[in-house]
């Protein structure tokens, strides 16, 4: 890609040569397998722990790095959609894009001590458990019930969705403290393995993403301690829409790293094919698309790399973040969609990356919320009072 990027110092350099041969060892040779099974083997993820690829921004007192860079969980994301793991790699920007910020952010000092030194190592996996049956994005309508016992809180409910929803040791569940208000009455409590009353369900068969393991999650008067809540009762959206600012962003790095991918080896292969004995790439229609979906895509680029500086900087908004999600997933699709084309038949057979790149890509408009979500947020906040132009 022509776009010149100065985001990245030498330190972000060589993390990057660093995980990218993690992923050449680790992931690469298992992915086939592991799409197959639907599910990854837990001692990659910690093989990504012990190879310091989880948790950079947990303080050293609790084992991580004490790097708040959010750079590194680009380039994390960047290198996984480059080799065509995503699916399998999903287990970790989950973890570190999504779930950490909650136990960094909204932890007591007792919490951090017990939960941080596990994720950094591996042998704890986050997840997070927001979406029910029959609500989507519509957080506020959430009917799963926490309940206060004495020393406990009982939950009763479901969740689905989960993404890591097999493989987590811990889920930070979107509750109803006080089921009689809406968006006021949640809040988030950290469910561990082996609560009583806490269950998985079936492994979700999708079209994409196939090694990242989604599932069911039930709570039949599961019992968590008291201790577990994050935060005080009736903050836990506040809390979720503080860091889905973050999870939108990185979204959004993962919708455009995959999108320039996908052009890389269309380009390629674009010069390699022939047809009526020509290049692919020297007919017009063919440098038409490449060029359309190039400069959408370097623009693309530059305003993402431009949202990532912010977020670093401590100054995204959540419309940012938005217009981002929204933006570069919806091009991602066409990316994947036009290169296909070019691809001809090739294109429709799963042992070429553009075949993979096509149905992992097409939950991106879907999953972080939808992106008639994103709109919705964008269009409130050009109708707040003082931001009309």
């Amino acid at each position: 890609m022509a776009v010149h990027r100065d985001l990245f110092d030498d330190t972000h350099e060589d993390f990057r040569s660093s995980f990218r041969a993690f992923v050449r060892s680790e992931i690469e040779p298992h992915h086939e397998k592991w799409e197959t099974r639907g599910r990854v083997d837990r001692t990659m993820f910690l093989a990504a722990g012990a190879a310091g690829f989880l948790g950079m921004a947990v303080p050293e007192e609790y084992g991580g790095l004490g790097e708040p860079d959010f750079r590194y969980n680009v380039i994390i994301s960047e290198e996984l959609q480059r080799a065509n793991v995503i699916g399998s790699g999903m287990c970790i920007t989950l973890h570190n894009d999504i779930v950490l910020p909650y136990l960094l952010t909204a932890t007591t000092p007792e919490q951090r001590a017990r939960w941080l030194p596990g994720t950094v190592t591996g042998e704890t996996m986050g997840a997070i458990s927001m979406t029910e049956p029959g609500t989507g994005s519509d957080l506020a309508s959430i009917r799963t019930t926490a309940v206060r016992d004495g020393d406990d809180y009982v939950l009763n409910g479901s969740k689905t969705f989960v993404t890591n929803g097999l493989n987590a040791d811990l889920v930070v569940v979107a509750v109803k403290t006080d089921p009689e208000r809406r968006h006021r009455g949640m809040s988030l409590i950290v469910v561990e393995e082996g609560a009583p009353g806490f269950t998985r369900g079936r492994a979700l068969k999708k079209i994409g993403l196939k090694s990242q393991d989604t599932a069911e999650l039930f709570f039949d008067d599961a019992r968590v301690p008291a201790g577990n809540l994050l935060g005080e009762p009736g903050t836990g959206f506040g809390t979720l829409m503080r860091n889905l600012a973050q999870e939108r962003v990185a979204l959004s790095v993962s919708a455009i790293a995959g999108a320039r991918a996908v052009l890389e080896w269309t380009v390629d292969y674009c010069r390699g094919r022939t047809a009526f004995g020509e290049r692919l790439s020297s007919f017009q229609n063919t440098k038409f698309v490449l060029a359309e979906l190039t400069t959408a895509t370097e623009v693309a680029q530059v305003y993402v790399d431009y949202l990532i500086r912010r977020h670093v900087a401590g100054e995204l908004t959540a419309e940012e973040a938005a217009k981002a999600k929204w933006w570069t997933t919806e091009l991602q699709q066409d990316v994947v969609n036009r290169c296909l084309q070019l691809h001809g038949g090739y294109g429709f057979m799963q042992e070429y990356p553009v075949a993979r790149a096509f149905l992992d890509a097409r939950v991106q408009t879907i999953y972080g919320g939808t992106n008639e979500i994103m709109k919705e947020i964008i269009g409130r906040s050009l109708d707040a009072p003082g931001e009309r132009a």
